[in-house]
């Protein structure tokens, strides 16, 4: 059976400095036999730093001229080790300026080890006093989407201390992102084939208020953020087409196409008419709002049961809306109109996440 030493230790490297030295020898020294160094594209300034690396026989250096990225490092790291060391459990990814300890890669080796099934993050408390106020603000908020989006609590979507499996390798490598937003894809990713999250507490440290980092607060963060609601983006453009198709048809059927085509049985009878007009339009705007989202939205080729489990839910969803809203109006004396919007906008975050697990619910894909 492997042991935790067998791991891979990968490290990205962009303008190291003297820690990425320290860090290699730290980890050398407790035992892990392999440790690979991508250097991405940090240039001859910098050679020096990786070529002093390359004094430990244990650690192999890769690099390319232009940087390209971490995400591009990271994928290129684990092709690479797929092929120069077939033997081994998985990788530990860590990054290059000392805030990833010997010991919490030990602790993220040993639940690879022990959930290969499963992508392992080493999470920090960002509750402590010295998190820089930016690092705490933002990780709370991708905690708080990716919850809402996708169903998984995960107090630290940020960690680069990650254990990935040897199983779960050729699938992650695939992961779209060639920047810092790899990461969060990898999480939207292994949520949606079913994959598990284990957890494991790591020491939160920041040196100098993360001033070595490269990470550029505007283009990452929009970047991370553009995948973070990528899917829900085009759910709520399904949406709003959707209920334009359904607005249009309504007005379509009530002013023309009922009269022309049933003089007799409409003449005089508005009731009947705007009844008609709106059973026919919402059908028709529902029957899109359905196949768009099956297709393009969650694309899910083949989901038995789909469309009676998307009618329970369109049912579902009007009959809780006008009770919520009724309640806030009785119990709390708050107009239907505010009642309402309230209501439906919580419902739609809702809808979004019954019709994700549930309506077009995915197969569990098996790792081979």
């Amino acid at each position: 059976m492997s042991d935790v030493s067998q791991a891979v230790i990968l490290i990205p490297s962009l303008h190291p400095d003297d820690k990425l030295g320290n860090y290699v020898s730290a980890l050398v020294k407790s035992g892990f036999e392999h440790i690979v160094v991508v250097d991405d594209g940090s240039g001859p300034a910098y050679a020096h730093c990786f070529e002093a690396l390359k004094a430990h026989p244990q650690c192999d250096v890769l690099g390319y001229e232009t940087n390209r990225g971490k995400g591009y490092a990271l994928k290129h790291g684990m092709d690479y080790i797929s092929a120069a060391y077939p033997d081994a459990p998985g990788v530990i990814t860590a990054d290059s300026d000392g805030q990833h300890t010997v010991d919490d890669c030990l602790k993220v080796g040993a639940a690879m080890l022990h959930t290969p099934d499963q992508l392992v993050l080493g999470t920090r408390d960002f509750s402590q006093s010295d998190v820089p106020s930016k690092s705490r603000m933002g990780n709370r908020l991708t905690t708080f989407f990716f919850a809402l989006l996708y169903g998984r609590w995960l107090p630290d979507t940020q960690t680069g201390l990650r254990g990935i499996s040897r199983e779960l390798m050729p699938r992650i490598t695939k992961v779209p992102g060639d920047r810092f937003e790899y990461e969060m894809n990898m999480l939207v990713y292994c949520a949606g084939w079913h994959i598990g999250f284990n957890k494991v507490a790591i020491s939160t440290i920041y040196l100098e208020e993360n001033k070595s980092s490269h990470f550029r607060p505007f283009q990452d963060s929009a970047r991370i953020y553009a995948q973070l609601f990528r899917n829900f983006f085009k759910f709520a453009s399904n949406s709003l087409l959707s209920t334009l198709l359904d607005l249009g048809l309504f007005m379509l059927l009530d002013k023309w196409l009922l009269r022309a085509l049933f003089p007799a049985l409409m003449g005089g009878r508005s009731y009947y008419q705007v009844l008609a007009a709106t059973a026919l339009a919402r059908a028709c705007s529902a029957m899109f709002n359905y196949k768009v989202n099956k297709q393009f939205v969650f694309r899910v080729k083949e989901s038995r049961g789909s469309l009676w489990r998307y009618a329970v839910l369109v049912a579902a969803v009007m009959i809780t809306s006008a009770t919520l809203v009724n309640a806030l109006n009785l119990w709390l004396g708050m107009g239907r109109t505010l009642a309402k919007i309230i209501v439906d906008t919580t419902l739609f975050f809702v809808n979004y996440r019954v019709q994700k697990s549930w309506v077009f619910k995915r197969p569990v894909e098996r790792n081979h």
